[in-house]
């Protein structure tokens, strides 16, 4: 019975840790974004770009994630990457943002 118990207990812990890994942000980044938002493609802002993030970043997060998610002028929803879950897309706006700030 104990040995159950354990087992069950190590497979929770597995599963919970699995799911807890952090998505980089920056890899995301260099990964499909960098092509355009490095070399600031049609106005795409570059990380660092304080002038060109400040007025971004002040519609808040939620604004960020939903041009990014769902497209914005001429960049495509999920930046081209279709394959991208909401949280790497997520992730590569929380780090072009803090590069900015």
């Amino acid at each position: 019975m104990q040995y159950r118990q354990t087992a069950i207990l190590l497979l929770a812990l597995c599963a919970g840790s699995a799911a807890a890994a952090p998505v980089d942000g920056e890899k995301i980044y260099k990964a499909t974004c960098l092509s355009c938002h490095g070399a600031a493609v049609l106005g795409a802002p570059k990380p660092g770009d304080k002038a060109a993030w400040k007025p971004r970043i002040a519609k808040g997060k939620n604004a960020l994630y939903t041009s990014a998610l769902n497209g914005v002028k001429m960049m495509p929803p999920r930046g081209g990457n279709p394959g991208l879950k909401d949280d790497e897309i997520k992730a590569a706006v929380d780090y072009m943002a803090g590069q900015s700030n």
